[in-house]
């Protein structure tokens, strides 16, 4: 039976985080955050809970849904017939998401995708991937202004009922001991010498090579996301954290990084990321690093690679001459960091959907390097453990046909006991082995200081 939504104004607030507070220990409670009011550039925030079924794929790519086993040729095939199993009646709505899925999609889901390679071993015991389907959302418009709640009139009162709910005092967060890297200095130096070797050899002209660290904590990781959103907002953020065997589990995602959005007209945008520098702590040193980064041949050579990976997947699934490159490696600033970022857009050809794409397309060029499917090889051979989460993208898919995903760096994850964050950066020919180490701890020096208990900090 189809469901009839309705659109109800809800209070607006600037930072999506009193409301999240009230529904965040509900089942399935997730937010997209845009990072509002520090962080410049997102415009929505999505937030809900209660999802009408949970989708998982497990580490072998087996499907299921409400712990029982869904056959399909992939795990996107799975997502689009639970997504299609949603028969909700929408009013016209410029609204970005009405219902539909939300969740993650973890990077090692390429393996179900491509040959990839077993080398490396699953340490992180989440879900390979994990969407809920819901029917119905708050989502804060920050453009206008305003907020929404969009349900159905039984669920409406229901929303409306948690939203009211006292806050629940939030807990405490720290770390049992400080994060280890899982390569030292000498580690990750044989494996840039690897990477040179294969680059020499012709098998590629770029690899992101990564390494993880990792720290036991306790304590309430909603805690621990609101300190890394202090530290570093950012456009594309995301929580998300669910009850599981091992304990609680949790996505903690700061990305500054938009990998794949669709509309329902099926106009296609993504927004790669490659070259990076440190933001300066006087405005002179700030805007002398700004400079060196978009005069960098390299880091410039680098993000064109992926730009022309990425127009190649958006053609696999764009209409024929559709594919466009309207920004090339424009300077954006963020809180912590200068990146060079690209525009390539398309128009999705009759017949795709956005999970479509998102099949084609996955995981991102900007955090495999070229060719994709030789890069993602040569990672799982040379990085000790799959990447979880990390790497991979956090969004949604709408009833309608919009999607909006993140590619997940800078991003936490959670698995029960401990915390473990991800630090990489894209190898070509001229890279040096001094920068390239120095950049991986860069890129999350900050997330890392903001998770740090105020013990180990004094110690």
């Amino acid at each position: 039976m189809t469901a009839r939504l309705e659109i109800t104004q809800a209070p607006y607030r600037e930072d999506p985080l009193g409301h999240f507070a009230a529904l965040r220990h509900r089942p399935g409670a997730v937010l997209l955050d845009s990072g509002r009011p520090a962080a410049p550039g997102g415009r929505y925030d999505i937030l809900s809970c209660d999802p009408v079924s949970v989708l998982t794929v497990d580490e072998q790519g087996v499907t299921w849904v409400d712990g029982k086993r869904w056959e399909y040729e992939t795990p996107f095939a799975a997502q689009q017939a639970l997504l299609d199993a949603l028969e909700l009646e929408c009013p016209a709505s410029e609204l970005p998401f009405l219902g539909g899925l939300i969740g993650y999609w973890g990077y090692d889901l390429g393996r179900s995708l491509e040959p990839v390679g077993e080398s490396s071993t699953q340490l992180v015991a989440l879900p390979v991937s994990r969407t809920g389907l819901y029917d119905w959302a708050l989502v804060q418009d920050h453009q206008l202004r305003e907020s929404w709640v969009v349900a159905t009139r039984d669920r409406r009162e229901q929303v409306m009922a948690w939203l009211q709910q006292p806050r629940a005092r939030t807990a405490g967060f720290e770390l049992l001991s400080p994060f280890a890297g899982e390569l030292d200095r000498a580690g990750y130096a044989r494996r840039f010498t690897a990477v040179q070797d294969y680059i020499r050899a012709g098998d590629c002209y770029q690899i992101n090579l990564a390494q993880r660290f990792s720290a036991p904590y306790r304590g309430d990781l909603w805690t621990a996301y609101l300190r890394l959103r202090q530290a570093t907002p950012t456009p594309f953020a995301g929580f998300m954290g669910w009850s599981a065997d091992s304990g609680e589990q949790g996505i903690l995602s700061l990305s500054p990084e938009r990998f794949l959005q669709c509309r329902t007209d099926g106009h296609i945008e993504t927004r790669p990321i490659k070259g990076t520098r440190p933001r300066g702590t006087i405005p002179a040193e700030d805007l002398r690093l700004a400079s060196e980064l978009t005069s960098s041949l390299k880091d410039r050579a680098e993000n064109v690679m992926i730009v022309d990976l990425l127009r190649n997947d958006l053609g696999r699934v764009c209409r024929p001459g559709s594919v466009r490159v309207p920004q090339l490696c424009g300077l954006e600033s963020y809180a912590n960091v200068h990146h060079l970022v690209s525009v390539v857009s398309g128009k999705l050809a009759q017949g795709k959907r956005p999970l479509d794409l998102l099949a084609a397309a996955f995981p991102g060029g900007s955090i495999t390097g070229a060719p994709k499917v030789r890069a993602m090889q040569i990672i799982d051979e040379l990085e000790p453990s799959r990447r979880s989460v990390y790497c991979g993208s956090l969004g949604f898919v709408d009833v309608r046909g919009n999607m909006d995903t993140s590619i997940a760096i800078r991003t936490a994850v959670a698995d029960g006991k401990r915390i473990h964050l991800w630090g990489g950066g894209g190898l070509v020919a001229d890279s040096d082995v001094e920068a390239e180490y120095a950049e991986t701890l860069d890129k999350i020096r900050h997330l890392l200081a903001a998770l740090t208990s105020e013990k180990h900090e004094q110690e």
